[in-house]
């Protein structure tokens, strides 16, 4: 068993952490004899994360997969659509010849959160200490489910990559059991408290209100846990930390401030934020105005420009269709309609739309927000959101014009921008 810390970083200069160092850190953390007929479940994210996943997972396989009585996968999907088979392999970095040969003997799993069957109920967090973790924004008994699968295992690998994060602060760590593989309760319950907080003053900031949920919640899950938080820069792995999801985070999550935060010196009154193809959905491809926000001029525009998206959200779309895409203060100051929806949705409604107000029935948002995507414009007026049609787009206008106040971000969703002076509603 691992007693402390293993860790491995690019050289000087941001060089690539190597496949030998990931050997090398995979081997020191991982003793064979120490796994010999253990069952081990490898928790990792869906294709919505960028990281070598697939590096790590084969490295482990090497290393104690002919030892272990069982090393299977499961998606941390959260509320995401589940994966195909070739999705999963596709994430592992193995092809479909490997899978039935060298890797005949792992078995796939998607969470599913929304299938009572599949959840157990391992505790409760009292309204007392949901007081004191929130600093006092709430006070209810919060239920703790999770799947119950992971409890056939002597132990979890959580495997997966460290960004900035709107809910949470940071990604990582522990959100790969909450919400990665948890119950709707607790999941829509943090959701919203990060909403609540609003996008600007939790994002990029590491013990947030939603982080010490999260902690405290996978306190209750009563079984050993090993670590791997990965940080990328662009294409390469930057750094890699084993350990506790606990301690594992803390490390990768300061690599990733100082790679993952762009600062700015002034806002932009019009932002072309270009959401990749991983995000197939406006569930997903919201990040594009969540990571971007902080820097968007009062009364600008921020385009989320994505063709490829179709589907505001296959899960949750039909609830949306309902409640549309409003600031926080709309859903506060209307309680009583809206308490009875998924938090959780509620929340990512807010994220999306961005900081305003709702006084005398008139809400005003800061920012507005335009789809250049394949949704139809009835339907991004139906929601709340401004449309483009995105063939009318062509992105190289928008490039090198942030002296002009315009900012062009070809690949949005995971770095962070800030501005080097933020203002009250963003931190400063």
């Amino acid at each position: 068993m691992l007693t402390k810390s293993v860790i491995a970083e690019g050289a000087p200069g941001r060089a690539a952490v190597s496949p030998r160092q990931i050997e090398e850190v995979v081997a020191r953390t991982c003793s064979e004899s120490y796994y010999r007929d253990k069952r081990v479940l490898l928790i990792v994210p869906d294709g919505t994360r960028t990281a070598p996943v697939g590096m790590l997972f084969q490295a482990l396989y090497r290393q104690i997969g002919d030892t272990t009585a069982a090393l299977d996968v499961m998606i941390a999907l959260g509320t995401h659509q589940p994966m195909s088979e070739a999705g999963i392999c596709q994430r592992l970095e193995i092809s479909e010849a490997e899978r039935s040969k060298r890797y005949g003997k792992v078995r796939f799993f998607n969470h599913a959160w929304n299938d009572p069957k599949a959840l157990v109920r391992i505790g409760m967090l009292p309204a007392d200490e949901i007081h004191s973790l929130t600093n006092g924004l709430f006070a209810m008994d919060v239920p703790v489910e999770i799947n119950k699968q992971i409890f056939d295992y002597d132990q979890i690998i959580i495997v997966g990559p460290v960004f900035p994060h709107e809910v949470v602060g940071f990604s990582g760590g522990n959100k790969y059991l909450f919400p990665g593989v948890s119950g709707p309760d607790i999941l829509n319950f943090f959701h919203w408290l990060g909403a609540v907080v609003t996008n600007p003053m939790i994002i990029g900031n590491k013990w947030t209100p939603v982080r010490k949920v999260v902690d405290r919640a996978a306190a209750m899950v009563n079984l050993e846990k090993l670590c791997f938080c990965m940080v990328v820069d662009g294409k390469e792995l930057a750094g890699v930390y084993a350990g506790t999801p606990e301690a594992a985070w803390d490390a990768a999550s300061e690599l990733s401030r100082q790679l993952h935060i762009t600062y700015k010196a002034q806002p932009f009154h019009t932002i072309l934020s270009c959401a990749p193809p991983m995000y197939d959905e406006l569930w997903t491809g919201g990040k594009a105005m969540y990571k971007l926000e902080p820097v968007l001029a009062d009364r600008g525009e921020l385009i989320i420009y994505a063709p490829h998206i179709r589907e505001v959200c296959v899960t949750h779309g039909k609830v949306l269709m309902e409640i549309g895409y409003h600031c926080r203060d709309y859903f506060l100051k209307q309680w009583e309609k809206f308490k009875h929806y998924p938090w959780g949705v509620l929340a990512h409604s807010t994220h999306v739309r961005g900081i305003g107000t709702f006084e005398n029935g008139i809400e005003n948002c800061r920012a507005k927000v335009t789809l250049a995507t394949a949704i139809p414009e009835d339907v991004c007026r139906q929601i709340n959101l401004g449309y483009r049609d995105p063939k009318s787009i062509r992105p190289q206008e928008f490039t090198n014009r942030e002296h002009e106040g315009v900012l062009l971000v070809p690949k949005a969703g995971e770095t962070l921008y800030q501005l080097k002076l933020p203002p009250k509603w963003a931190g400063g």
